[in-house]
């Protein structure tokens, strides 16, 4: 594998999605376990607040650049990125390899009736899915062990987790290896566009880097401050370290 590269001080992986995805299968067929990490503009202000989300996030075995706007930062830093893996997208991805490849997938995430929707859905897109089971993302954390040893009863080789950040992070961390899944995945909330209950920006708002906008635009009140604040964040941690890595071009002292 390509040496990682390292971004506002986290470490990832200069993945394509076709090289992700096979990561992915080699591990199912190998009998290993891979958890994958996406990090996009927000979260990576946000591990800088939050201790537990850069430990769980950085303690994955792969960490991928889901937002475009982390490209663009790794090109600009010196820290270049071959492309964006949006999480959803290596999610369907690794749907469709599943049914191909008779691998048993596990849904952990999102409220029941998005759940039960979205699983109508997967059936329909993907009928021969072998899907090992799911559950609701509404939990206490002291149920985490117990859900986890469910998932392991299920033989899932891939589970997918929609739940927010840092829930889906921090359960990985504590409780990837007890689940027994090969492929952990963190999806975010992918759920609810798969079940048409939130939309998809379309693909010119994707490569442009405006998917945070296309979704403010359909929450904004939830998520106009949130989005706003990250990204100014974002835009001054990349000129810090931009500032930093540029050398000085004052004329050196010279001793009289």
């Amino acid at each position: 594998m390509t040496g990682r590269r390292t971004l506002f001080g986290v470490e990832l992986d200069p993945l394509t999605m076709d090289e992700t995805v096979a990561h992915c299968l080699e591990a199912v067929r190998d009998g290993r376990q891979l958890e994958i990490g996406v990090v996009n503009a927000a979260k990576l202000v946000n591990m800088r607040r939050d201790p537990r989300l850069a430990e769980a996030v950085s303690g994955c075995d792969l960490v991928l650049a889901d937002g475009q706007a982390v490209v663009w930062a790794g090109r600009v830093l010196r820290a270049p990125l071959p492309e964006r893996v949006a999480g959803i997208d290596l999610f369907l991805r690794l749907l469709g390899e599943a049914e191909a490849a008779g691998i048993s997938v596990y849904f952990l995430g999102a409220r029941q009736d998005v759940l039960d929707r979205m699983l109508l859905r997967v059936a329909d897109r993907f009928p021969g899915l072998k899907v090992a089971g799911s559950r609701n993302g509404y939990f206490d954390d002291s149920e985490q062990e117990t859900i986890a040893d469910g998932i392991a009863r299920s033989g899932a080789q891939m589970l997918f987790l929609g739940m927010t950040s840092p829930k889906k992070e921090i359960f990985t961390a504590a409780h990837g290896a007890r689940t027994g899944a090969r492929v952990v995945h963190g999806v975010g909330g992918s759920f609810d566009i798969l079940a048409g209950v939130t939309k998809r920006a379309p693909a010119p708002w994707q490569r442009w880097g405006l998917e945070w906008l296309y979704r403010v635009l359909q929450e904004p009140r939830r998520l106009g401050r949130r989005y706003l604040t990250t990204n100014v964040s974002f835009l001054l941690m990349t000129a810090r370290e931009l500032i930093r890595l540029t050398p000085s071009t004052a004329p050196a002292n010279r001793s009289q």
